[in-house]
């Protein structure tokens, strides 16, 4: 039986109260990758039209990234870029983007968050949209890196015979990355409930 609060209500919680929060809080961080790469198999057989399904993509992505050379963290966030397609139909980047936010560095997070208009550019202007709707962000510091990151690895993750790692591969590298975080606002107070643990 897990231990619960006194309040009902935030305001009346107690120092204890939220040293127990901390605690269990400490306990479910823990296990976020297992539920990352649970809601990655939700990919697993949804093609959405594709030549290959969701999950072989992401797969193949996190593949062309790894065998480039590329860091963990950007091989991770090659991996989840479309992590949100399942609940963010019309927005998949920002889901991909706010789950890798506090674990990775601010180029990284960019490059997620908006590498669906960049990847646009292969294909927006067969749906009558704009497929140069990227060069807005024309200066941008991270604009060169999350081009590169569509051409060389997203747009060509299509490809059935193409080398296609299983999660297994990538399991380590995404426990790494996701162990501690990096940019949060409870980044403090967690290393503060680590320490009493």
């Amino acid at each position: 039986m897990h231990a619960k609060a006194s309040f009902t209500r935030m305001q009346n919680g107690t120092a204890q109260d939220w040293q127990m929060i901390g605690q269990e809080f400490l306990g479910f961080a823990k296990a976020l990758p297992d539920r990352i790469m649970a809601h990655l198999r939700l990919l697993d057989g949804d093609y959405g039209g594709f030549p290959i399904d969701r999950l072989a993509h992401s797969l193949q992505t996190g593949t062309r990234a790894l065998r480039d050379g590329r860091d963990e963290e950007y091989v991770v966030c090659a991996l989840l870029h479309d992590i949100g397609d399942t609940l963010g139909s019309f927005n998949h980047p920002d889901i991909a983007a706010a789950i890798v936010k506090p674990f990775v560095s601010e180029a990284n997070h960019w490059m997620i968050q908006n590498h669906g208009i960049f990847q646009g550019y292969y294909f927006f202007h067969h749906i009558g949209m704009d497929r140069n709707m990227r060069d807005r962000f024309a200066g941008h510091a991270h604009f060169e890196r999350t081009a590169e990151f569509c051409e060389l690895y997203d747009a060509p993750a299509f490809d059935p015979k193409a080398e296609t790692l299983p999660l297994s591969e990538f399991e380590p590298m995404l426990r790494r990355v996701f162990a501690r975080p990096v940019n949060s606002v409870y980044k403090q107070a967690i290393a503060k409930q680590a320490v009493a643990a």
